[in-house]
């Protein structure tokens, strides 16, 4: 890592010179007026750490942590990311082959730019594959099988998109796929010439998982199958469908109310992520730190829940596991250092958030992760 880049907001702020403003803010920006997206950041900003003091905490830091049936060497992972190659060609299988080394869970996703089966390549002992149920239930059936196939024993179902978010950002900016620059775009594409020069020579960025689905296999009939695939149909009943098919693990993503936490539980789930999307669904809704005290209330503390949304470093990973996650995953953190240096980001993000983690349970007096219960009364959510 650069030594200019001591965090994952200097990585932002190269991300965000390098890329072109449309790309950037489809990253970076959230629905609405981006409140829920500026909660969850404020939400970890404001709790605290309180240091305990002579504790040995002399030579390595174990920060291996256990979850779902196995144990991770870091207690965060890559949450699903969609239409990542916006950022940067060729970032999933960066972003999965760097969790690969670094003992890390890296979600492929339902729309990624590049196929699950690749991605499942990349990353053959650590990946997982995120679920849209999308409107055609062949779709979400063959989608199933395929990962099943691929070899994947954990897969997320998201469950917050019942709608398309409105992403005030990508209107203004006239973003859509394929790409279609007018003229306000095409200066922006222009003065951006390393990203154009990528984009280039890699292609549009295409939602690589629906080509086998479009009858036609341009990049403009698949952004408009995709877009055609939207549904809100996701119920109960669906979910014990996709239990009774899937044969791994089974986690509901996007979960913020301790009723519907429990009900994953009882109806079969694995475990849950505590989420609002990354804030870009609902501009209204709850910081997910500050949801997750009551979801873990609810399903007790024998099953897992997971955490992201606001999480910048590696004492936010800290006060999300403080706080009662078991793990935590990140999104925006990853693309943002794939933005700023390419492929080396992918892996060097994982180091600098690593480090930041040990700094922080150094400081607290915290030898191993696994102990982090004795030490919940060092974090104040504010």
């Amino acid at each position: 890592m650069s030594a200019s880049w001591a965090s994952i907001d200097d990585l932002r702020l190269a991300a965000r010179r390098r890329l072109p403003r449309f790309a950037f803010d489809f990253v970076d920006g959230g629905a609405g007026d981006e409140a829920s997206l500026a909660r969850n950041v404020e939400a970890f900003r404001r709790a605290t750490l309180t240091p305990r003091v002579l504790c040995n905490v002399e030579g390595d830091l174990e920060t291996s942590t256990a979850l779902l049936g196995r144990t991770w060497k870091v207690p965060f992972g890559v949450a699903p990311i969609g239409m990542a190659g916006i950022a940067w060609p060729g970032i999933d299988g960066w972003l999965a082959a760097a969790a690969e080394r670094a003992g890390a869970p890296y979600t492929a996703s339902t729309p990624a730019t590049a196929t699950l089966e690749s991605l499942r390549a990349a990353a053959p002992t650590s990946s997982w594959f995120q679920l849209y149920a999308g409107r055609a239930q062949p779709i979400v059936d063959d989608l199933t099988v395929r990962a099943q196939a691929a070899g994947y024993d954990t897969l997320l179902v998201t469950a917050d998109v019942p709608k398309p978010g409105k992403r005030r950002r990508d209107i203004r900016n006239r973003f859509m796929l394929p790409l279609k620059p007018g003229a306000r775009m095409a200066f922006d594409v222009l003065t951006h010439p390393a990203w154009s020069l990528a984009i280039a020579r890699a292609g549009s960025p295409r939602f690589r998982n629906f080509e086998v689905y479009a009858q036609a296999n341009s990049a403009s009939s698949l952004a408009e199958f995709m877009a055609s695939q939207t549904s809100g149909r996701l119920d109960w009943a669906m979910f014990a469908d996709i239990r009774a098919t899937w044969k791994g693990k089974l986690i509901l993503k996007g979960v913020l109310s301790p009723a519907d936490a429990a009900m994953a539980a009882e109806r079969g789930a694995d475990g849950v992520v505590v989420s609002n999307h990354g804030g870009r669904q609902l501009a209204s809704a709850p910081a997910t730190l500050h949801a997750l005290g009551a979801v873990r209330a609810a399903v007790g503390p024998d099953f897992a829940v997971l955490l992201d949304g606001g999480i910048r470093s590696g004492e936010d990973i800290l006060k999300g596991l403080l706080a009662g996650a078991d793990f935590v995953l990140m999104g925006r953190p990853f693309v943002y250092a794939v933005g700023a240096a390419g492929e080396a980001g992918a892996g060097q993000v994982f180091d600098l958030l690593r480090a930041e983690l040990v700094n922080a349970m150094g400081q607290i007096g915290l030898r191993d992760i696994s102990d982090r219960d004795a030490f919940t009364e060092c974090l104040r959510l504010d």
